[in-house]
This record gives C-alpha cells, sequence and structure tokens, in this order.
C-alpha cells in the first residue's frame, strides 16, 4: 500500500492532483481481505511497540494471557482487553502528566492537548512532532475525500484550547494546502462577528458542531442576513450526534444551501476524522488504515457481524506517543461492509454515530436515546430552533417531559396552531419512542443556544429522590 510502513513516514510535500478522487488510489479500493491482512500485520506492530515500552499495556495484557505473540489473526484481537477511559484516568493519576502509556520520552511531547475534565480528571494528550504529522496527513487525506481542495478556504467556528476538534481540521486542511481561517468560538459576541467575516470572506468550507451551525444561522437571521449569502458548498460537523440525522442534517442544508458530511470519533485516537464522510455522501466510512475499527457487542466486546448494532473499539496504527489499543468508546453504532458509492472499500456507518450506551435513559421499560427525539422534534413544522428533553418523576413513575420551542410563524398563528404542534408532537414521538412524552411548548427564544456541543437533556431524577429523603 502507498506509504503502509511502521514507524510511518509521510512526504509533506505530495498530494494528487485536483481532479483525482483518492489520495490514496490503491489503499482506499484496495480489496478488503488484502486490507485486513496488512492491518493484522500493524496491529502487532503497535503492540510489539507498546509491550516494550508502556508498562500499562504490558501489565494489562500479561493478566489476561496475550502478548503481540499470540495475536496471529485479527479474530485473537479481539482477545485483547479493552482500555477504558477511566483507566487513561487512573494511570495518568498515578504517573502524570501523561500516564505510563506514553511510548516516547516525555522531551519528544511538543503538543499537550486534553478533556475539559467536566466528568471527572482531565486527561492529557501528549503529542509528539511525529504524531502530529499524523493527525495532519490523515486529515488531509479526508477532506480530500469530502471535496476539499487547495482553493478552498476553510472556516473552523469552534474553541482553540484544549479540543482537539478545532486543531485537528486546522492541520489537516493546512495540509492539504487549503486556506485557512481558524475564527474559534465562545467569546462574547464571537457569533455575530462570524456572521460578518462568512460574509466577507465567502468562505466554501465551514466546521463546527452542527448546534453551533444552528445557532449561527439564528444569529444571522436577527443580523437581516440569509446564510446561504456566505457562499459555503459544504459544512463538516464532529463532537456531537448531528450531522448524520436526517431532519438535522436537512435542516442546516437548506439553511445554507451547502451539503453536509458528518465525520468524528474520540479525541484520544487523533486522527479522530477516521470516522468521516466521502463526497459519496453515504454514510461514514470507517477508514481502517487510519485507525482499525471494531464495532463490537457492548456484553462480549467481540465484533457484530456487518448489518448489527453495537459500541465502536479503536486501535490506532500510526500513533507512537501515546498509541491507543482496543479503546472502548461507549458510542452506538450500526456498520455495513461496503463499498462506498465513491469506490472506497471501507466499512460504513449509514447512520453515523447516533447516541451513546451511557446516554440511554429507560422510561416504563422502554430505552430511549435522545437522539431519536432530536430526530423526531427538529422535523416537526413549527419547530422553534431549540428543544429540552427532561426526565422527571411523579410519584413512582418516570416521566419524559420535552420542552419544545415553537417558531415565530406558529406564535402569530395563535393558541390552535401551537395546540397542533402539541399533538402533533405528542403523536410523533410516540409512534418513534413507544411511550409517551409530556409536552411543554414556550415561546422562541426561551431555551439557551450553544456555541459548542448541544446539552439538551436534563435528568431531575436526583432532586426528586433528595426531596423524598428529606
Amino acid at each position: 500500500m502507498e506509504q503502509w510502513r511502521w514507524p510511518s513516514r509521510y512526504d509533506d510535500d505530495d498530494r494528487p492532483t485536483d481532479g483525482q478522487p483518492y489520495w490514496f488510489p490503491y489503499r482506499e479500493t484496495m480489496p478488503p481481505e488484502e486490507r485486513e491482512a496488512a492491518i493484522l500485520e500493524r496491529v502487532r506492530d503497535v503492540m510489539r511497540w507498546c509491550w516494550e515500552r508502556a508498562p500499562f499495556y504490558r501489565r494489562k495484557w500479561s493478566e489476561a494471557g496475550v502478548s503481540p505473540e499470540t495475536i496471529r489473526t485479527l479474530e485473537d484481537f479481539e482477545r485483547v482487553p479493552v482500555v477504558t477511559k477511566e483507566e487513561l484516568r487512573s494511570t495518568q493519576a498515578e504517573h502524570p502528566p501523561f500516564g505510563d502509556y506514553l511510548c516516547v520520552d516525555e522531551a519528544e511531547v511538543v503538543h499537550v492537548h486534553g478533556t475539559s475534565g467536566t466528568t471527572g480528571r482531565p486527561t492529557a494528550f501528549g503529542i509528539s512532532r511525529d504524531d502530529w504529522r499524523v493527525i495532519a496527513n490523515e486529515h488531509a487525506r479526508v477532506l480530500w475525500a469530502m471535496g476539499v481542495r487547495p482553493s478552498d478556504t476553510v472556516f473552523i467556528a469552534s474553541f482553540f484550547s484544549l479540543y482537539m476538534g478545532s486543531w485537528g481540521v486546522l492541520i489537516g486542511a493546512e495540509r492539504l494546502g487549503a486556506r485557512v481561517f481558524p475564527f474559534g468560538a465562545g467569546v462574547p459576541g464571537q457569533t455575530r462577528r462570524a456572521v460578518m467575516w462568512c460574509r466577507e470572506i465567502r468562505p466554501t468550507t465551514f466546521y463546527s458542531t452542527p448546534a453551533y451551525a444552528l445557532h449561527l444561522s439564528e444569529v444571522a437571521e436577527d443580523m437581516g442576513v440569509d446564510p446561504r449569502e456566505f457562499g459555503l458548498r459544504r459544512l463538516f460537523f464532529s463532537g456531537e450526534p448531528g450531522a448524520s440525522i436526517p431532519s438535522i442534517r436537512g435542516k442546516i442544508e437548506r439553511l445554507y444551501g451547502a451539503e453536509v458530511f458528518d465525520s468524528g470519533s474520540m479525541a484520544e485516537i487523533s486522527p479522530w476524522m477516521n470516522l468521516a464522510e466521502s463526497a459519496a455522501r453515504a454514510g461514514m466510512l470507517v477508514w481502517q488504515d487510519m485507525v482499525y475499527t471494531e464495532v463490537c457487542d457492548p456484553r462480549t466486546l467481540r465484533r457484530v457481524p456487518y448489518g448489527a448494532e453495537g459500541t465502536p473499539v479503536y486501535t490506532t496504527l500510526h500513533r507512537r506517543s501515546q498509541p491507543m489499543v482496543r479503546l472502548l468508546s461507549n458510542d452506538l453504532t450500526r456498520w455495513e461492509a461496503g463499498p462506498s458509492a465513491c469506490g472506497r472499500t471501507y466499512p460504513i456507518l449509514p447512520r453515523g454515530i447516533y447516541g451513546r450506551i451511557d446516554d440511554m435513559f429507560t422510561i416504563r421499560g422502554e430505552n430511549v436515546y435522545p437522539s431519536a427525539i432530536d430526530d423526531v422534534v427538529m422535523a416537526l413544522p413549527g419547530y422553534g430552533g431549540e428543544h429540552r428533553i427532561v426526565i422527571s418523576r411523579q410519584e413512582a413513575m418516570d416521566e419524559l417531559v420535552v420542552r419544545i420551542e415553537y417558531d415565530d410563524a406558529t406564535r402569530v398563528a395563535g393558541e390552535a396552531a401551537i395546540d397542533a404542534l402539541r399533538r402533533r408532537a405528542e403523536t410523533e414521538l410516540r409512534t418513534v419512542l413507544g411511550v409517551g412524552a409530556k409536552i411543554a411548548l414556550v415561546p422562541p427564544g426561551t431555551l439557551e443556544r450553544t456555541e459548542f456541543k448541544a446539552r439538551r437533556v436534563v435528568d431531575d431524577r436526583d432532586l426528586w429522590r433528595e426531596a423524598r429523603a428529606t
């Protein structure tokens, strides 16, 4: 395969001609069986690297009775124990700052990123210079597959801080040779300035979270600007489910008059664009020669057959500073064998990443995923742009309440239109979820917007329990 060796090496001056659809023509279109044979050898290379340099992995694998030499097939590889985020946080607490899975000398770390730590101890990402180049080169491949070319301008509207999303897009677009506008997000008044800059610069490509793209369109409308005036041809997203949810995807495409692409997996296994759509837009491709992905049964942590649902488990194939070997995502997806209509022979996630196992909640015996509610609510005629999912409790029964903003047209139409929207929301949610939801409609502008990832689920059952206990 083109440039397939360990350790990975890249020619940073090489790129395809504009008319070439593939960055690596053979590598991206080769028979899957041939690719899997190469991946097996690479997996063994990565495991040897970790075994020799990372006490974390050597300890964990020894306890499980596996080693690089016991892995002779990809089925054997499924016996390697998964790594959890909790384990990464724990080993970094014991061996600060990067944990004892850092496989290079700490002096080789030239970029430090990490998680925010909002749900516990933050995780530090120590990235070597070589691995930074890995991320740039692999992301350039994916952006090329989406149709981005050196003549494009990429507007990056997300935080430039710990968040790897923004940085990954920046260095990938630079490696491809595109013009880059690292605009950022999160500063008061910045969204209004984003509207002005997009009108002025007219970028062809836009990156953010889906929630921010919707927020930007509302701010533009308040300023009397049609987002179609930006002249965008494509928007691509990561950071949250949404870009593969038909109602959200369709709304953004209508608002901007541009194509939407979904991408993204986990920052820990960057290049995180290892799951991403191509120009065919037929589902997220699983770029297996970038990061080896197994969609696994959450109970057995063994691969499920194509056509089945499971949780992705990731193994980096190029990273050497903090390699991830069978990192458990707890995300939820379904995969198909491929090939894609673009000619690439990778597996496909037709609906992208559509939820997290630990986001699921149970209402009166029915398993409910927030993304299923989002899909219904955002497709409602009269939807005002934001909603909240509230899990509450009345006596001994859990209750699902969905607060939905109605739009200005519904407000002007009056109580009859508002009541019709409420009845339609109740009917469609019951049909999809198999359980009833109480609908609380609120006027436009009631619910707070976000400049990053949407946080729409509110679980107030703990408040009920505390009240009962006092």
